[in-house]
Order: C-alpha cells, then structure tokens, then sequence
C-alpha cells in the first residue's frame, strides 16, 4: 500500500466510524464533536451525541435521535426528537464536560457561559449521563423528560409543567392543552388536559375521552410533535416505506393557526403546495416586504369607503375584532361604518346573530367553506379590483328588487254635501265589516317586513317563479341547438342557455307531465319556494304550446360522477389483488376532490335531502338520489338537482310498480314490495352514493372473478374490508392516492362509512332519518357499529 493511501485512511477512519458507549462520565471527559462519539441506549433504540445543524456543517447541537429509524429519505438526516441548545448551537471546538464536582457543562469555544439549556446541579452521587431504551437522557436526579423541546415520546408524562416548542421558536403546546402563537395568542384549546402518548396510538386525557390515531392498535415507532406550521401531529414510522406517516393532527385545515402569514394576508389550503398552504393579498391590497404584509392599494377613508365580500374568509385577531350579536346584517354594517378603525365585518346568514368588527389591523385571515360567513372587507370607494373569494352568497346577486306599493287614499268630494254623506256612511259600513281582515293583513305584513329585515334580505324580492314566454327560452338556448345540448334524465333533455340579463341557465324540457295548466303553476311555486344553499335554484318556468319547461341556475362545474367515475380506473379485481397497486394508468399530478372536499359534498347533499324531507312547508321525496343528479359549483359546493320533480307526476304514478322511479343500483328495496314508500327511499339511496364517494367505484361495477357473481354485494364488499377486517385504505379512492396519505383522515372516512351501512339497511325502520344522517356526518352524534347490510337484489 502507497505512502499516501496510508495517509488518506488515517485521516478518513476517524470520521467515518462511530465510536458507541453506554453511559458517558467524568474519566470520557471532554466530549467534541470531532470525535465522532455516540452514545446508545441498552438496546440499542436511542443514540445522543453531536449533530451538525443542516443549515450549517460548522454548527453542532447535542441531541437525542432514533437509531432504529434509518436516516429521513429525503434529507438523510436523522430523526431529532430532544436538543440541549437548539437555539444556541455551538462551534466545532465546543465540549460536553463533567466536572470534578458532578456539574454537567457544554462549553463552545474558551467562553465559559453553559450551552446546556436547563442545566441539571450538581450532583454528587451519580456523575454519569444516560441513555434510556424510551429515549429518556438521565443524570442524577436530572432528566430530559422533565424539558421536552418539540416531541413527547410514548409512555413520557405529560405535564401542565411541560411545554412544546416548535424549532422555529413561533408556536408552543403549554399547559398540556392549549396551542398558542408567540407566547399568547391560543388558536386551539382541549378542555381536557393530555397525560400521555402510548404505545398503541392513543392520547390519554385527564377525565375525557382518549384521542386514538388512524392506526390505532398497530405497532408502530410513534412521536407526538408541534411542527413549524403551529400544527400538534402524531406520527408513526413506517419500515417497509422509510417514512413518517402523520396519522393524527390538531388542525384538520392548517390555516387555523395564527401567524402563518403576515397581517392583511389570508392563507388558503389547496394541497398544491408542499408546505400544505399559501399567502395571498385580499382584493384592493397589495404585498410589501418590510414588514412583509398586504397593505390597501388606496389608502382607506372612512367617509369614502366600500366593501367587498369575501365568502368563506375569516379574520381573527385576539383584542383587534369585537363580537356584536346582532341579527341584521344592515345593522352589523353599519357599526363597522361608524367605528373609523374598522377594517371590515363577518357576518352569518343562519339567523345566529353572529357579526364580528375587524378592528385597527387584519391579521390571521383565513379561507375555509367550514367558516360559513362572509367577511366584507373595508376598500376605498376607487377601488376597482373584483372580490375573488366568492360563492355562499353569489346566488343573492341575481335577484332583483321589488318595490311594494299601496293604492292613493280616496280624495274627499268638494261637489255636495250629499256625496260627503254617502261616502261617510258607505266607508263607515266597511271599516266596520273589514277591519278583522285589515287587521289580519297588517299582522302578517308586520311580520314578513321584519322577517325580511331580520335576515338581510330587504332587497330581494318575494319568493316565486318567472313565467318565461316559449320565444325567449328559444332565443335562450339558439333554438334548443345541438352544441347548446348539455345532458338528458329521466325527465327530458337539458340545454344550456343565456338570458336577456346575461344570467347562464339550465333549461330542463320535461316530458310526461299529466297536471293540468293550473296545477302545473301551483306545484311550480311550490318547487321556487324551496330555497337551500344545497339545491339547485329554480328561477322560471314556461307553459306554453303544449311545452312544459324548468328555467334552473346554471351549475358550472357539471355532476359528481364526471370527478368519482373517470375511465381508466383499475378494476375491482385488481385493487383486491394488490392493494398499492396505482389506480391509473399514470399518475395525476392535479387532484381535484381531496378528502375534506368530499367529505363537505356528502354533508351538503345530506343537510339538502334532510331539508326536502323535515323542514319544507310541502313533503317531498327526491326517489332519485345519484351522483348524475349532484351537482357541484365553482367552489365545489354541491347542489342537488330534479328534487321537486316527483311533485310534477301524479302521485298514483310514484306507488306502482309498473313506474317505478329511480336509477338501478340507487333504489331501495321498497320499490319492489307491497309496501308504502317513505322518506326512508332517499336515505337508501343517499347511503349508496356516500360509498361511491369514499370508494371513487360505481356500486354497480361487476365484483372480482373469484366471487361468484349471486354472492357480490358492494355494500357488503366494503363493509368486510373497511369494518369487518380494518382495512379501510384498501376500499379508499386510488385517484387520490398520489396526493394524500390515505392515514391522515382516517376517523372522517370511517365515519362516512359507518354512516352509509346505516343507510343501507334492508328494513326502512333501521335506517336514520337524513337529519339523523347530516349529524352522524358532523360527528355531533355517536355512530354505533352497523349491522352487515343484506344482499338485495332490483
């Protein structure tokens, strides 16, 4: 071997091999981080020693990691769960040193200041520093337990004593439930304290009920930890993939932190990026760097000022914003005009009074439909930017107003005094025969104008349908063209249109239509009544040359199914044989129905059917509840479509067997028995399509090959693996595979699930109501465990 091969291993051994020991005392002192020392736990789970931070190859803190782990795939780091000077890293020359009086130091450079934060005293009984096999580091009476920085291991007690710190110094966990930003300002609270992470998955709390993980019961490495995003997640470590898997967190959307983003901005969540959010400016305001925020474009004056609407937007900001209870949405407007200081107003359009002032800044803005307010935001009267947030409230743009009149009082006679008598005693004779039904009239008058008033609608107009004349829904659609054709049901063809004032329409040309002129009309009004954010809205209707025609709003983003059944899914067979295997051909980069956006549609679909069939003055059953009749707008929001159809049928049509209505797959069994249909029909039919929505696979898709045909059911399919044998990721939508970890919404799937066997019961008097349904969904009701559904066949 050459001279300076010799001299290249000598150089080189000392830093590519590790030296390990068990227990580190005065007799190994000094410890430096050129020395390449480690020192392991009994069994080897836990190592502790220098690591340079990765920002910097110069700089070094004393950790503690895991050793059976490996190295972060990405980063080829290992997993640092404790630091004794995470914000005070050291230099290359720095030592870990006991000395002669049992005092534990970590000097950096010739400065004597201790690195070592929360220093154990001294002791003089036991000079030695351990590592324990659960990760704790012990000398003497002093452990790293007692002073976590950002992870709680399992088995670690949980204190009110102790407390997270996120690395980058912005977020804590203290008093053992309570999240908070900057030291002070708490944007999550548990009302039952945390005592300890265990092995199996589970949180333990102080007198409430444990927090289980997606994989609770499995044997996984797990962390409880408070990341840099101000999010508290659980994490299991998963062998056979060489990743962390986040399997519980706080903050469903991550946005619900404060501090994210810088004043004036909102953070909005899509999954498109890799920190899971974004900062953008709000409308009329723009980005400055120093300090980095969003500033108005035109200064605000107070006596020239509008607002935009931002749907679904919410600021909060600790002592900046002032709760009101006001259930007027003038009056919430006009107290934010009044105050100078007032930066804009939330309001909520469900009669809770809720109305909040924006004061002296903006800050912690957030999007999320779960907000369901509107915040207007306060702009100079120049300002020309659009609102770019929109969709609970687009609907109410396109009414017009109505001006209510009252006929001129009658002008006194001057003629003769014959006519004042005659008029005197006539008028005399009337108010005295009518003044119950006046009054009548000025009661429910009263009423309506306060109703109106009271919900913010002053200047919509009254309920009701537009009759539209034959010519203008023809000139609408360019004579019910073919490129103006956009579908066909089981009621007629659907055209797209425009109308005279630009509003994008529907038109539904129905077919089969047996009520008279005038009952068409009632059942009509009836149908226009039935206003939800979840149901399509019926603007008009024509009766005109034998033609009998529905005027909707037009639903931009077409039918659930167009996103839940795309061609080039793997077969049933296929997913049973190999779980991992891809659901595409190649993988898609864009996802457009993450798992809170579904979970949103089936709620929204559920409160719509619950309000057709327990809150209209008018009972209606749908009969025909499919993904083809759900439609979703432009921020996704579902509507359900044909709900008031049944209505236009006469009634002996909808019991007979010879016209049963529905779509095959969706119907329940009642259509075919002898027995009465009830409300229970939808929710069979609403539980189906819940499934095909966690699945992403049409319940009329032919089983595998190895099932006999006679014996497939895809309700019991999905009840075997998701509740039966706890494989809820092998029935889960592959589409969506590629963009979310199937373990991260474990508890909302499950509860979908659990929800839709419920739903399918064979008997009517097992099912829920819907209303029943939308707060299982909401998890404001305990689910119990559903029986097996039974094979049925139509």
């Amino acid at each position: 071997m050459s001279f300076p091969l010799i001299i290249f291993f000598i150089i080189i051994l000392p830093f590519s091999t590790s030296l390990t020991f068990s227990s580190f005392n005065i007799s190994n002192s000094p410890w430096l981080p050129s020395q390449n020392r480690i020192l392991v736990s009994p069994q080897n789970s836990f190592s502790a020693g220098f690591q340079a931070l990765p920002t910097s190859s110069n700089l070094f803190i004393f950790s503690i990691w895991y050793s059976n782990t490996s190295y972060n795939v990405n980063h080829n780091t290992p997993t640092i769960i404790w630091s004794a000077n995470w914000g005070f890293p050291v230099h290359y020359s720095a030592s870990l040193i006991i000395t002669s009086d049992g005092e534990l130091r970590l000097l950096n450079d010739s400065s004597r200041t201790n690195f070592w934060q929360n220093p154990p005293s001294r002791n003089f009984t036991s000079t030695k520093l351990l590592l324990q096999d659960d990760g704790n580091l012990v000398f003497g009476s002093w452990e790293s337990f007692l002073y976590p920085t950002d992870t709680f291991l399992p088995n670690q007690n949980i204190t009110k004593n102790t407390t997270l710190t996120s690395k980058n110094g912005k977020f804590s966990f203290i008093g053992s439930n309570n999240l908070v930003f900057q030291g002070s300002d708490s944007y999550c609270f548990y009302t039952k304290e945390f005592l300890s992470l265990w092995d199996d998955g589970r949180v333990v709390r102080n007198g409430g009920n444990p927090i289980t993980s997606a994989d609770f019961g499995s044997k996984h490495t797990r962390r409880l930890i408070l990341e840099d995003d101000g999010n508290l997640r659980i994490l299991s470590f998963y062998p056979h993939r060489r990743k962390w898997v986040v399997v519980w967190v706080a903050l469903l959307e991550t946005c619900q932190a404060h501090g994210l983003c810088g004043p004036g901005y909102i953070c909005y969540s899509d999954g498109s990026t890799s920190s899971g959010y974004k900062c953008v400016c709000p409308p009329g305001f723009k980005k400055i760097l120093d300090p980095e925020s969003c500033v108005p474009k035109i200064p605000i004056d107070p006596e020239n000022s509008k607002f935009l609407r931002l749907d679904y937007v919410n600021y909060s900001g600790g002592s900046t914003y002032t709760n009101l209870m006001t259930y007027s949405f003038d009056k919430c407007r006009s107290k934010c005009v009044e105050e100078q200081k007032c930066h804009g107003f939330g309001f909520k359009y469900d009669g809770s009074g809720y109305c909040v002032l924006q004061m002296n800044r903006l800050v912690n803005g957030y999007w999320s439909p779960n907000t369901e307010m509107s915040f207007y935001l306060r702009v100079h009267q120049l300002e020309t930017d659009p609102s770019n947030f929109t969709g609970m409230s687009e609907v109410l743009d396109t009414t017009c107003p109505t001006l209510i009149t009252f006929p001129n009082p009658y002008r006194e006679s001057n003629k003769t005094t014959l006519n004042i008598i005659i008029v005197t005693i006539i008028f005399t004779f009337e108010i005295a025969s009518g003044v119950l039904l006046f009054w009548t009239f000025l009661k429910k008058y009263v009423k309506y104008r306060d109703m109106v008033h009271t919900l913010g609608l002053g200047l919509f107009p009254t309920a009701g349908a537009k009759r539209f004349t034959y010519g203008e829904i023809k000139l609408a659609t360019k004579d019910f063209s073919e490129e103006n054709f956009i579908g066909k049901g089981g009621f007629g063809n659907v055209y797209a249109g425009v109308l005279r004032d630009g509003r994008p329409v529907a038109v539904k040309c129905l077919k089969d239509v047996q009520s008279g002129e005038s009952g068409f009309w009632a059942e009509v009004t009836i149908i226009a009544r039935m206003h939800h954010l979840n149901l399509v809205r019926l603007w008009g209707f024509c009766d005109e040359k034998g033609q009998r025609i529905l005027i909707y709003e037009h639903v931009p983003n077409g039918s659930l199914d167009k996103y839940l059944f795309k061609p080039g899914l793997v077969r049933l067979e296929d997913r049973d044989s190999d779980p991992n295997t891809t659901s595409m051909s190649s993988v898609e980069q864009t996802c457009m129905l993450d798992w809170n956006i579904r979970y949103r549609i089936a709620l929204g679909v559920a409160r719509a059917i619950a309000y057709l069939h327990e809150e209209c003055l008018e009972w209606v059953l749908h009969c025909d509840i499919k993904p083809e009749n759900i439609l979703l707008g432009d921020d996704f929001c579902p509507k359900v479509a044909d709900f008031g159809l049944s209505k236009l049928r006469k009634k002996e049509q909808l019991v007979t067997r010879s016209n049963i209505r529905g779509t095959r797959g969706y119907m329940a069994p009642e259509w075919t028995k002898h027995e009465p249909l009830t409300s229970k029909v939808d929710v069979y039919s609403f539980g189906m399509v819940l499934l095909e929505i966690v699945t992403g696979v049409r319940n009329t898709t032919e089983g595998p090959s190895w099932m006999p045909s006679e014996e497939w059911y895809f309700p019991k399919w999905v009840f075997k693996l998701g509740i039966e044998e706890n494989r809820m990721d092998e029935i889960l939508d592959r589409q969506i595979k590629h963009c979310y970890d199937d373990n991260v919404h474990f508890n909302l799937i499950s509860r979908m699930v659990k929800t839709a066997m419920w739903c399918l019961q064979e008997r009517p008097e097992m099912r829920p109501s819907m209303g029943k349904v939308a707060k299982m969904l909401e998890g404001t009701v305990e689910i119990m465990e559903p029986p097996k559904p039974t094979l049925f066949y139509l």
